[in-house]
Formats: structure tokens, C-alpha cells, sequence
């Protein structure tokens, strides 16, 4: 896979803890909505990195059709992401990219189910973004969980998709946020069953998990004793470092 060199143009906070990163795209970097690449520090001094080193894999957050690169990330104590965050604009980067096959499915007869957990939802921005722009016919169910909404970013912007995409429902849902008038608690068998089953059989739909490992691991299983098939579950992990 080829690498290019980007240059960072923008940095934000999205969201509490979150941050997001805006870059250029190279000329030749092609990528489909939902994949990650790997993106390494440059000119940076040894003793300043830690054990993992210079580079770390991101979902790209913005949809192919949008402009530049973004990525989005929870800011931890790291050494990785403490020198990205005080990276001033300008700054080089390398790409390498893209991977991965969490990309939308080719048949739109049959629903897509997303369920993400906190900074898990960037994939299925640029997913359910892209979806949008190229009126994709294809029905998304966007489940998306974090403790309340000053943690979950880009939700503004994906309940104003909704308006926008007519396949498009997303379904926020807070488990410490008492005031918050949409689902509340995690995402449960039964919270998939009420708002999917009325439109299509759940066992029709293709399931798209993405968020800390605990919770794509109970996801999985629950999808699993749900009857759902592995090869209809795919699935990314966001550890952090």
C-alpha cells in the first residue's frame, strides 16, 4: 500500500475528551466510507515516544465525497496522542492506507445495523455521511451509546442526517444522562427488536460493531445467541492508546 505525507490543517473538540484532526488529502488517496489507515509522527525524537512507538491506526471519520482527511479520538494521557494534540498547523504526517472492510454492503435489499460505543462512531460517520451524499438506497439503523450527550460527537450532526437521508434512523441512546428524552442504557437485544423488527426481519439485516473492546465483544455475543451469523457481523475494536 502506498504511503503519502499530509499535513494537518485544523484540530477541534467534537465532543467532551474528543478531539478531531483535519488534513489534507494527497492526490491518489482513495478510500471507502468506514475504513481506517495507519498514520505515523514524523521528526519526532525517540525519547519523547513511547514502547508503541510513532504510528497508530484511525478510522478515517469524514465520508470519501467530503474534503480532506479527518480522524477523531478520546484524549488520553499517551505519549502518541499528547504530541498530536500540541502538533502546531502545518504539521507532516505519514499515510498509509487505506484498510479494512468496514464498508457498507453491496446489497441494499438488505439493512444495515450499526452499533457504536463512544468514539466507535467515526466509522459509521463517514459511512452513513457518504450514504447521504450518493443516495444510496440501502436502510441504516445508526445505534449509538455513550454516558450522555456531551460525550458522543458528531451528534448533532447525525440527527440532522436524518433530514437528509430519508433510510437513515439513528437511535442515541445515554446511559448516565437522566434527562436525556431518547433511549436510555446500553444497547440491548430489545432495543434492536423495537426499533428495527417493525420495518425487517433483524436476521435480514447485515450488523456493523465498533467501540471499546468490551463492549464490541458483548455486542458480538449478543448478536450471537440473537441467531445472527459471524458472517454477517462486521466488527472493529477501539482500544485506547
Amino acid at each position: 500500500m502506498p504511503k503519502y505525507t499530509i499535513h494537518l490543517k485544523e484540530k477541534r473538540d467534537v465532543a467532551d475528551g474528543t478531539m478531531a484532526f483535519y488534513f489534507d488529502r494527497p492526490e491518489g488517496l482513495l478510500f471507502k466510507g468506514g475504513q481506517n489507515a495507519d498514520y505515523t509522527l514524523l521528526n519526532v525524537p525517540q525519547e519523547k515516544l513511547d514502547a508503541e512507538g510513532a504510528t497508530r491506526t484511525f478510522s478515517f471519520a469524514n465520508a470519501p465525497s467530503e474534503e480532506g482527511i479527518m480522524i477523531a479520538t478520546r484524549m488520553r494521557e499517551t505519549a502518541f496522542k499528547n504530541i498530536l494534540k500540541e502538533l502546531p498547523e502545518g504539521s507532516e504526517m505519514q499515510i498509509d492506507g487505506p484498510y479494512g472492510n468496514m464498508v457498507l454492503h453491496s446489497k441494499p435489499e438488505r439493512p444495515a445495523v450499526m452499533l457504536a460505543g463512544g468514539i466507535g462512531i467515526t466509522p459509521f460517520r463517514s459511512m452513513a455521511v457518504e450514504a447521504a451524499a450518493q443516495k444510496l438506497p440501502h436502510k441504516i439503523f445508526l445505534f449509538y451509546s455513550n454516558r450522555a450527550p456531551k460525550d458522543a460527537a458528531f451528534l448533532e450532526e447525525l440527527k440532522e442526517l436524518e433530514g437528509k437521508n430519508v433510510n437513515f434512523k439513528l437511535i442515541a441512546t445515554m446511559t448516565d444522562a437522566p434527562d436525556w428524552p431518547g433511549e436510555k442504557g446500553y444497547i440491548t437485544k430489545e432495543m434492536i427488536e423495537r426499533c428495527v423488527s417493525p420495518l425487517f426481519p433483524i436476521l435480514s439485516s447485515v450488523f456493523y460493531l465498533a467501540g471499546p473492546p468490551a463492549m464490541t465483544a458483548a455486542m458480538h455475543k449478543m448478536l450471537n445467541d440473537f441467531g445472527v451469523s459471524d458472517d454477517d457481523i462486521r466488527m472493529e475494536e477501539f482500544a485506547g492508546y
